[in-house]
């Protein structure tokens, strides 16, 4: 293809957050290769969303100034563009797809590869969602084929993948995490009971799903399980905002564990923590992650330096991180640097639950719902407001007399909050 060349573009990394140090997890662009505008070239990873770069307009690469795994940073140069001529920006068809070659009679399926991509020498078309699903499940995408347009690999696409090696009498392929030995997943008809509805799972969640699929299956879950005593927290809690109502800010109940938990997380250094191989990265900042309801699902924002702000300022951060989960306008460095999370039912309901620890922290705080219960005093029963807890720690790292310890000083922080201050 002919074309007008006019100037070279330097593509840098756009704005990511509060972020300096992000990984480089796939190189897409390659060096006299043509892309079409919009077309990913790099992608990079956060704690908590894969990233595409995309190309500004259709052009030809000149050079690629970043490799694999370097870490970089907004305004790091990462591609040089020639862009095509205004007239001439037509971008070559994909080769056709391989097909896929039908199975021999009482033999495994046989999966071919579609081409890589439509840039020459490039890695499979996918969105980031995919690319992180397919790597927690170790599966190959230049082993998948990609059925959308310019053999991009759909969510279908990557499902059929699994079924193919799952499949009765299929040999497990290598990366694609068939070697488990788990049972295939049950193939039901549910029409022929009744009516259905097929819906598509929103982004988040099949992020998030493959996410905990992963955290479940590879980090060794306990759950300790208690009780804090928040009567005269609570009390504390709606006097003060009964004194702030015309001010507009109100404290709540989640403020008062994030800081809670920066002082419990100070004592027990271990919890701050995260593996890395067989090594132990002790944080010395308190980054508390907590679990927001959004129409989508889940999402976790978090506090940066919990720890060097007040009640007040917490729970106005919380409430506006929180407003813009729901409303789909969080940045992917409200996600990112946490700690340990804080995951609340409170204001919904439930006696307690088994929280799954969000990788690669070490642990997570469940609340359920308080209730008022008779507690012994001693001498008689007492009406006290009691909230259920539980906290899920990594038993790579933690144990239980580490877990019991931290409970110990958590729920004597909730229950006289004036602690806080020693």
């Amino acid at each position: 293809m002919s074309t007008t060349m006019t100037q070279i573009i330097e593509i840098l990394v756009p704005d990511i957050g509060d972020f300096k140090d992000v990984p480089i997890i796939e190189i897409l662009a390659v060096a006299g290769a043509m892309v079409a505008k919009d077309e990913a070239l790099v992608v990079l990873e956060s704690d908590k969303a894969t990233i595409d770069v995309p190309s500004p307009m259709a052009g030809t690469i000149k050079e690629v100034r970043v490799k694999l795994g370097d870490r970089v940073k907004h305004g790091s140069a990462l591609i040089l563009l020639e862009p095509a001529a205004a007239t001439t920006q037509t971008i070559p068809p994909p080769p056709p797809a391989a097909t896929v070659a039908p199975p021999p009679p009482q033999s495994m399926p046989t999966v071919t590869a579609a081409p890589a991509a439509a840039t020459t020498g490039a890695l499979p078309l996918t969105s980031p969602s995919i690319r992180r699903a397919a790597r927690e499940l170790g599966i190959d995408l230049s082993l998948v084929r990609g059925t959308g347009p310019k053999a991009r690999i759909q969510q279908s696409d990557l499902q059929d993948f699994m079924k193919a090696a799952l499949a009765p009498n299929a040999t497990p392929q290598a990366g694609t995490g068939a070697g488990l030995g788990l049972l295939p997943w049950p193939q039901v008809d549910f029409a022929k009971f009744g009516e259905t509805e097929r819906i598509q799972l929103s982004k988040i969640k099949k992020i998030s799903g493959a996410n905990l699929s992963r955290n479940s299956i590879i980090i060794p879950h306990v759950t300790n399980f208690d009780e804090a005593d928040v009567t005269d927290l609570e009390k504390f809690r709606v006097d003060i905002n009964k004194e702030r109502h015309t001010a507009g800010e109100k404290l709540t109940m989640l403020a008062f564990m994030i800081k809670a938990a920066t002082i419990a997380l100070r004592k027990h250094p271990t919890f701050n923590a995260s593996l890395d191989g067989e090594e132990l990265i002790l944080k010395r900042y308190f980054h508390i992650g907590f679990a927001a309801d959004t129409p989508n699902g889940l999402v976790v924002p978090v506090i940066k330096n919990a720890d060097t702000k007040g009640l007040t300022e917490i729970a106005a951060e919380a409430a506006e991180l929180a407003e813009q989960a729901r409303n789909g306008k969080l940045k992917p460095g409200d996600m990112q640097g946490g700690c340990f999370t804080i995951s609340s039912l409170g204001g919904v309901g439930g006696l307690g639950f088994t929280p799954i620890i969000n990788a690669p922290e070490v642990a997570i705080l469940g609340a359920a719902r308080t209730k008022m219960t008779p507690v012994w005093d001693g001498s008689q029963f007492q009406p006290r407001l009691i909230m259920p807890i539980s906290l899920s720690w990594d038993h790579r790292v933690v144990d239980g007399v580490q877990a019991a310890r931290f409970f110990v000083t958590y729920t004597a922080l909730l229950a006289d909050f004036r602690r806080v201050s020693l």
